[in-house]
């Protein structure tokens, strides 16, 4: 066999360092996406509402969703996302869906430190289709001994002097039904109106004028964002349009959150969890 020369010995040097370099990459990598799984963050928007009155200007909303508390999403991390929606001190908190993943063991656990999340005008609930799998009636149960109101295809009044706020809510797009006149009510059209729906796509058959808003999670951002192209995995029907964000549907706003948990894999990339707080304002002011 032939010595190798100054030239071989050096691409061989090199190439030797690239390979040490690309899976010290990949580490890295898979590392930081373990880490940005974790790494929850507080979004603000402001939403003009329709028909908001006056008094009710200003209140302030915050929508948790996609917990998934389960193997990958342990209850230490739980509490510290109830920790931060406290400390924000919200007029009202939206529960968005999927408290859990994988076992309907999780249910109690994780819906008893969700019942220690604070807000004066009221707590407010929907089941995803991860609840569905696990145990809807747990699900309830365990919301109903947290003391906060579950609004699937009905609602609630929160109300500010003489001034009234509707929240509803309709069943999970996937597994339940959705019935828009039980979390509406007796809501008027001159009524300010915000609904949770765990699915954004529900929004792309809605077309009741009373509703002014409505707030979502489940795509969850999609967990991985490749730049310059979007997220690869999206479990909409519209592809990339409900993947976050405050997004027009054919005749209603849906504000859609990434959500503070992960489902397999428990990765997240571009895409860091979210706790979002909403403060609404009156339509003719923005």
């Amino acid at each position: 066999m032939p010595e190798l020369g100054p030239a071989n010995t050096s691409r061989r040097h090199f190439a030797k360092r690239l390979t040490k370099l690309a899976l010290g990459s990949g580490v890295l990598g898979c590392g930081y996406t373990l880490l940005e799984a974790k790494w929850c963050k507080v979004s603000r928007v402001v939403i003009p509402l329709k028909n908001l009155s006056a008094t009710m200007e200003g209140t302030t909303l915050l929508l948790i969703t996609d917990v998934h508390h389960g193997p990958f999403v342990p209850l230490s991390y739980v509490r510290d996302v109830v920790a931060m929606a406290n400390a924000l001190k919200p007029d009202i908190i939206a529960l968005g869906g999927d408290y859990v993943s994988k076992h309907r063991s999780y249910i109690e656990p994780c819906l008893d430190v969700l019942g220690g999340l604070k807000a004066p005008l009221g707590r407010f609930a929907v089941l995803g289709n991860h609840d569905h799998w696990e145990s809807a009636e747990l699900s309830s149960l365990g919301l109903a001994e947290a003391g906060i109101t579950q609004v699937d295809n009905r609602g609630e009044w929160v109300t500010k002097g003489q001034s009234r706020l509707r929240i509803g809510g309709v069943g999970d797009f996937w597994e339940d039904r959705q019935n828009i006149e039980g979390a509406l009510g007796d809501a008027q059209d001159s009524d300010p109106c915000v609904v949770l729906s765990h699915n954004p796509d529900f929004v792309e058959g809605l077309f009741d004028a009373r509703v002014g808003l409505v707030l979502s999670g489940h795509t969850h951002g999609g967990q991985v964002v490749v730049p310059g192209y979007g997220a690869p995995l999206v479990p909409s029907l519209y592809g990339q349009k409900y993947l976050h964000g405050l997004v027009q549907g054919p005749q209603v706003p849906v504000y859609v959150s990434r959500g503070v948990g992960t489902v397999t894999p428990p990765v997240r990339f571009l895409c860091r969890p979210e706790i979002v707080h909403i403060t609404l304002t009156r339509a003719n002011l923005i």
